[in-house]
């Protein structure tokens, strides 16, 4: 019976014959976007419906949905065919991206189906991410928008070089001619510098197929390609095979003291056994011993193949690396120029510390210079302090460590990023990577005989930084200030780095904007490490509002060097005591960008310290600071970790 059955599931003929017609089918990867209403679910769903890929218990369901959920009265609304969350289809819109397989006899095809809201950017970047071709929807009746403009800077940006420009609803305009040629044009001036190799324009009506997979018999003023017919033989073939070979190293498999192989996807170029391969980060060179993949060992493989690569050396090389051609290496630096699209609610500010990803590899990265913002309806360039969620700008960006990459330009995989926060752990920004910073490459450590160890037992101490935060007039300067008194007093080597004093000085060119903010604190956490690394005990004095600035303050210091203080004091207190009179002005309004007042505060989640001043004086909270140091020794023990001589 087991063999009666296998041989009933045994594929036929004419499957086999089917499968390999299919594998032998080029794969072209687009997305529908645009601005809201244009069209795009509609015109998925229509591709879906023509192209056969809708069974009948489908088609009866969505006949259904359709009374139910549908904008197009007793007709079929194929937007819901791609709409599947209940809150698009309630509203009417695409929030999430939608991916559709579906075949013609000539190509196959996977279509992401991406929002048209304002809201949703990130998520139409997502889908942009791995698409070969876009088709920007453009509604007849409204012309070109902001958020068409947008969606197109982003697939320019994400390396789209061929657009279809679905000028849709032509049926709602009379499939007046002229209004297509206006569009055409329009769009066509707007992009002329986003570096689109091809952009094909076609009128169609989504909803009723006109030019869709058959040709209009309404616009006989139309002589070029149906949607369908372009699809299938536009050429986005990039020779990835033919550029230099990328391997970024995912997993490394060592089941057993006999095998160590190193598992991953080609991303670019091809490989075979006897080949030469570098390490990008380390320079050392080894040859390929062994192709190993699912149905045993290959005579090359080439990019998009997924394979484990065996050496004939035992060469140091750890997931988050790269194996590359020697001839052509990536560039490795811990600076560079990168395009960056912004996701999050909260705006990007530089010097905040956030972490990069890459295809494999993962650091802390700094924003250091936002070089200017891009205007979504001019491609003009904009000077800013900040991006808010769904602006586009240019960076330089600073990593901890050197990471490898090529230019987006030329390699969409090995230069590409994400930016996650740090607290939330969300993914805030995406980037593509432009060119690398010449200091980069001319910046090298200095090490030093006299090093940090040697500096704090000549003190008989142990560096620490006591970092102080809380809101104006919250009392941290004054504790601060009898805290370093009574540490002076039994003998030891300190210094406070007061935020008014600093301000009079180092930091003079800043204001009290978020960036500046930012920037302020970026610059007193060094200050304060090269301090700590001359051994001294320092006292910091900053209200310091963001979590993830004192989080970037702490990560500079060596383990348990950092002892965060709170200096908790309710608003009403501080607003109280006002000993400078800012609170009053600011809740006047004659002072913007206030702590506690029209700009935030973070309070610090886990202090080391936590001081709670209501009801306390300021020689209590010494105390009580005093009393900490004393369990744990941390002003008496000699330093005694590696380092220096």
């Amino acid at each position: 019976m087991r063999h009666i059955m296998a041989k009933s599931l045994a594929p036929t003929d004419g499957v086999r014959d089917y499968l390999a017609a299919q594998e032998k089918k080029s794969l072209l990867r687009f997305l529908t976007c645009g601005s809201v209403d244009d069209g795009k679910s509609t015109l998925i769903g229509r591709l879906l419906s023509d192209t056969k890929q809708i069974f009948e218990d489908q088609l009866a369901a969505l006949e259904r949905d359709s009374r139910k959920h549908g904008t197009t009265g007793d007709d079929i609304d194929f937007a819901l065919l791609v709409d599947g969350l209940e809150a698009e289809r309630e509203q009417g819109i695409t929030i999430d991206v939608a991916y559709r397989f579906f075949a013609t006899p000539k190509r196959k095809f996977i279509v992401a189906d991406t929002p048209g809201h304002e809201q949703y950017t990130r998520n139409m970047a997502t889908g942009a991410s791995t698409a070969d071709l876009a088709i920007v929807l453009i509604d007849a009746r409204q012309g070109v928008l902001r958020q068409t403009r947008r969606h197109s800077i982003i697939a320019s940006l994400l390396g789209i070089r061929h657009i279809v420009l679905a000028v849709n609803k032509i049926d709602l305009v009379d499939f007046d001619q002229a209004v297509f040629d206006r569009i055409v044009e329009d769009y066509g001036q707007f992009s002329r510098d986003l570096g689109f190799q091809t952009i094909v324009p076609i009128p169609m009506s989504a909803r009723y197929g006109d030019n869709v997979s058959s040709r209009s018999q309404n616009m006989h003023w139309y002589s070029g390609p149906t949607l369908i017919e372009h699809l299938e033989t536009v050429s986005v073939e990039e020779a990835a095979v033919e550029q230099p070979f990328r391997f970024p190293v995912q997993y490394v498999n060592r089941p057993n003291l006999d095998f160590r192989g190193f598992a991953g996807t080609i991303a670019s170029g091809a490989i075979a056994p006897g080949d030469e391969v570098v390490v990008a980060k380390s320079g050392k060179s080894s040859h390929v011993k062994r192709i190993v993949a699912y149905g045993g060992d290959l005579k090359q493989a080439v990019a998009g193949q997924a394979i484990t690569l065996v050496l004939d050396d035992e060469v140091e090389v750890s997931r988050g690396n790269m194996l590359v051609s020697p001839a052509a290496r990536p560039q490795v630096a811990d600076q560079f120029a990168a395009n960056i699209v912004w996701f999050d609610e909260h705006a990007l500010l530089p010097g905040r510390s956030y972490i990069l990803r890459t295809e494999t590899d993962q650091t802390s990265a700094t924003v250091t210079d936002l070089k200017y913002r891009i205007n979504v309806n001019d491609f003009a360039h904009e000077a800013a302090k900040s991006l808010e969620m769904n602006e586009v700008g240019i960076c330089n960006i600073s990593t901890r460590a050197p990471i490898a990459f090529d230019p987006f330009a030329e390699n969409r995989t090995t230069g590409a990023f994400i930016l996650i926060d740090r607290i939330s752990n969300a993914t805030v920004g995406a980037g593509m990577i432009v060119h690398s910073l010449r200091r980069a490459e001319n910046i090298h450590w200095q090490s030093l005989d006299v090093g940090k160890r040697v500096r704090a037992d000549m003190k008989n101490q142990r560096p620490a930084v006591f970092w102080f935060t809380g809101l104006s007039g919250s009392g941290k300067s004054t504790i601060a200030n009898l805290f370093e008194k009574k540490l002076y007093a039994t003998g030891r080597h300190t210094y406070i780095l007061d935020g008014d004093n600093v301000r009079h000085g180092l930091n003079r060119d800043l204001g009290f904007t978020d960036a500046d903010r930012v920037e302020n604190i970026r610059r007193v956490a060094e200050v304060a490490k090269l301090m700590a690394d001359a051994g001294l005990i320092v006292i910091v004095s900053f209200i310091s509002p963001f979590s993830a600035e004192r989080r970037m303050a702490r990560e500079l210091m060596a383990d348990g060097e950092f002892i965060e203080v709170f200096v908790d004091t309710p608003f009403e207190e501080c607003a109280r005591r006002d000993p400078k009179g800012l609170y009053a002005r600011a809740l006047n309004g004659e002072i913007k960008n206030f702590t506690g007042v029209d700009s935030p505060y973070e309070a610090p989640e886990n202090p080391e310290i936590h001081l709670k001043t209501l009801g306390r004086s300021a020689e209590e909270m010494v105390d009580a600071l005093e009393h900490w140091l004393n369990e744990r020794d941390i002003a008496e023990d000699q330093y005694d970790s590696g380092g220096g001589i």
